[in-house]
């Protein structure tokens, strides 16, 4: 289905559109928790397959209480079986075409639901930790000449040189971490998606896990952690429905 993404204002327009939060297996209950704008949540039914969907409000907005309100019902599904999730603010022109997407990706989706069966994703964030420069001086025959020249010649551009050289210093000995704990991590998952990166975030991966394993992979993440912690800030959000390891046919977005 098309996500039309998380952009301040989306119109959703004509009378019958639909917001989509996820689809599951036929079978799951109803989720209880209000939807978007407050609106009831109710599954249509096709191919057995279940799409959790509410009328979709005149106007969308990615406000707090909305987001919050699309991972409750989320939540819930999840906690009945396995889901295919929808991005916030995915709409359907109508019941009918919904219905018609079931049908004609029964065979997708059906494979997309068994590959999430029983899992969960976890996405582990690393940031560059600043201010790791003695050691690194000391390890560094480059950094260290030009530190003892920078002393030797104080200046504004002997400053910006050596400030700029540990910088570089700093990031590269940050990513060398994220590349092992990834390299000690990816085994425990049954795929992984990688995120964008930047000069600050040198890590962003996303883990399918199955939902056994999640203590576990959070003692490797702490140990990691501790292990880099020098060179590199770890965060660990999750569980959280698979949005990085699902891939659901196109239907019509509201705009």
């Amino acid at each position: 289905m098309t996500v039309t993404g998380t952009a301040p204002l989306t119109t959703a327009g004509t009378l019958g559109t639909l917001y989509v939060y996820g689809i599951t297996p036929a079978g799951v209950r109803p989720p209880r928790a209000p939807g978007v704008d407050g609106a009831p949540v109710r599954l249509l039914t096709e191919a057995g397959l279940c799409a959790a969907v509410s009328d979709a409000p005149a106007r969308l907005r990615a406000r707090r209480r909305d987001l919050t309100a699309h991972q409750s019902v989320l939540d819930e599904l999840a906690g009945q079986g396995p889901v295919l999730p929808m991005r916030f603010a995915v709409l359907t022109r109508d019941a009918e075409a919904l219905r018609s997407r079931l049908r004609t990706g029964r065979t997708h989706l059906t494979g997309q639901l068994d590959e999430v069966r029983g899992c969960v994703e976890m996405n582990v964030k690393g940031t560059v930790v600043p201010g790791y420069f003695a050691d690194l001086v000391r390890r560094d025959d480059g950094l260290r000449a030009l530190a003892r020249r920078t002393r030797r010649h104080p200046g504004y551009e002997a400053n910006v040189r050596l400030g700029e050289a540990l910088a570089r210093g700093v990031a590269r000995e940050a990513r060398h971490a994220a590349r092992e704990v990834l390299a000690r991590l990816a085994p425990l998952a049954v795929r992984t998606a990688q995120g964008p990166v930047d000069d600050e975030q040198v890590l962003s991966t996303s883990f399918l896990l199955r939902s056994a394993d999640e203590r576990h992979f959070r003692r490797a993440v702490a140990d990691q952690a501790r292990r880099c912690g020098d060179r590199l800030a770890l965060s660990l959000t999750g569980p959280l429905p698979c949005y990085s390891f699902v891939d659901t046919p196109p239907t019509t977005a509201g705009r």
